[in-house]
């Protein structure tokens, strides 16, 4: 069967007088297979989200159970406590995962987890050297088609520090990516037309790029006058620097591509977090539109950071105490319910960012089938740093099977982190070969 002539390309653009404007999703960019081309390439999106200092994780017969994070019973016949509850309508779309950790964590202080909860690094001794994190292993191979190879959001912003990150991503080397935290910032930057003309921000680029090139070239001289030390530092400084070089030209090659028009009066961006709740929900709702307009397809947000200023105020918010004292909290007397309103907060706005996914058309199905949305905290209760509490929802058109509550604890051992990781990324299309430390895939997530 031919390829009909109405049906187009995903990356169509309507070109004229040296424009070329991305044209939005339409209908007949959807999945339909020829016998001639296959199936039209729907984008395969990632987003995950993370939350410090554990969940209410009570015992199996505590009177609280019912305010724990887990479900009650395993496989596909469990039962959602008043945490999760409201994922009830997704079911079919959500994984409950518990029993997974990264070994690397286990011997490292209970509050400095947050930093290798997507890298699985060795932060062992005084080193504290981070790896990769898997959502840039991603944007390695789909970065390049969206203008922007991933958005990295956090309520705190910046980089924070080794053991107390403020960002979920890291480099190829290591290096921390600062975090975005200003919605008007968040929104400018992926919408804004930057202030200026193309033809100023094609002279800027240009003198960026000359700036670029002649440090880079002064460092090949300054680099040999260096002890071994120094080097290692230097060579860090310029890792930073090359990462900067491809910005400026990703910025470029997208300069003449417009950007996608959103009415901004959808989006709340005059909030910070001195109104946690609605940040949280106008957070959710720019990775959305980022996802919507196909402006990029790879997304974290450290919705808290340990020891974060937003770690005292989201939870304060809600007439509770801070994450910090209602994590130590749980297990007193009234502790886990309390914990548990908390994290039930936190998934009330993940089920509305997932619903907005699943309620948007996108080829035969809908944004929810192509995006991965991983959700999670790196201790079970604070200071313990395994039983990681998990939801993974969506990525059915990439052959994820949900409905299920799956616990990997063996013999009372945590299976890798990692496995999960590697499995999303296998999922993508990404990697075949592992990542980290992991030792397999989770075959019970996929068909």
């Amino acid at each position: 069967m031919a390829k009909k002539s109405w049906h187009m390309d995903r990356r169509t653009f309507l070109r004229g007088s040296g424009v070329a404007l991305a044209l939005p999703f339409f209908e007949c960019m959807g999945s339909k297979a020829t016998a001639t081309s296959g199936p039209t390439e729907l984008p395969k999106r990632l987003c995950t989200v993370y939350f410090p200092y554990g969940a209410s994780v009570p015992s199996e017969d505590h009177e609280d159970r019912d305010w724990g994070w887990f479900p009650v019973r395993e496989g596909n016949s469990f039962r959602y406590t008043k945490v999760l509850e409201s994922l009830t309508p997704l079911r079919k779309s959500v994984s409950v995962i518990g029993g997974l950790s990264h070994p690397t964590g286990h011997g490292i202080g209970g509050h400095d987890t947050g930093d290798i909860f997507l890298t699985g690094a060795n932060f062992g001794g005084a080193n504290f050297k981070n790896t990769v994190s898997f959502d840039q292993i991603a944007a390695i191979k789909y970065g390049d088609k969206t203008r922007f190879a991933s958005l990295v959001l956090s309520s705190d912003g910046g980089i924070g520090m080794p053991t107390r990150s403020k960002t979920l991503s890291f480099t190829q080397s290591g290096q921390p990516i600062p975090a975005l935290d200003k919605p008007q910032q968040i929104f400018d930057r992926l919408f804004g037309d930057g202030g200026g003309t193309i033809e100023e921000t094609r002279r800027r680029l240009s003198t960026e790029t000359s700036m670029l090139d002649r440090v880079l070239d002064q460092s090949k001289t300054l680099r040999n006058k260096l002890g071994k030390q120094d080097q290692d530092k230097y060579d860090e400084y310029l890792t930073s620097v090359r990462d900067i070089e491809k910005r400026v030209v990703r910025s470029q090659h997208w300069l003449d591509i417009p950007k996608a028009k959103v009415d901004a009066s959808e989006v709340n961006l005059s909030v910070s977090t001195d109104a946690p709740l609605d940040y949280m929900r106008t957070m959710y709702d720019l990775m959305y539109l980022a996802f919507q307009s196909d402006s990029t397809r790879l997304a974290t947000y450290m919705l808290s950071a340990m020891n974060g200023n937003t770690s005292n105020q989201f939870s304060k918010a809600l007439g509770l105490g801070s994450q910090h004292e209602l994590a130590h909290a749980a297990g007193k007397p009234g502790g886990f319910p309390r914990q548990g309103q908390w994290n039930q907060c936190l998934a009330e706005n993940l089920a509305r960012f997932l619903q907005r996914l699943a309620d948007t058309p996108e080829g035969e199905g809908n944004m929810l089938d192509n995006t991965m949305v991983l959700c999670g905290t790196s201790n079970s209760r604070t200071h313990n740093n395994h039983n990681y509490p998990l939801v993974l929802a969506g990525g059915g058109n990439m052959g994820l099977k949900h409905g299920q509550y799956l616990t990997y604890n063996d013999n009372g051992e945590d299976a890798p982190m990692s496995n999960l990781l590697f499995t999303m990324l296998n999922r993508m299309g990404v990697s075949d070969t592992g990542f980290s430390d992991s030792t397999g895939d989770l075959s019970e997530l996929y068909v």
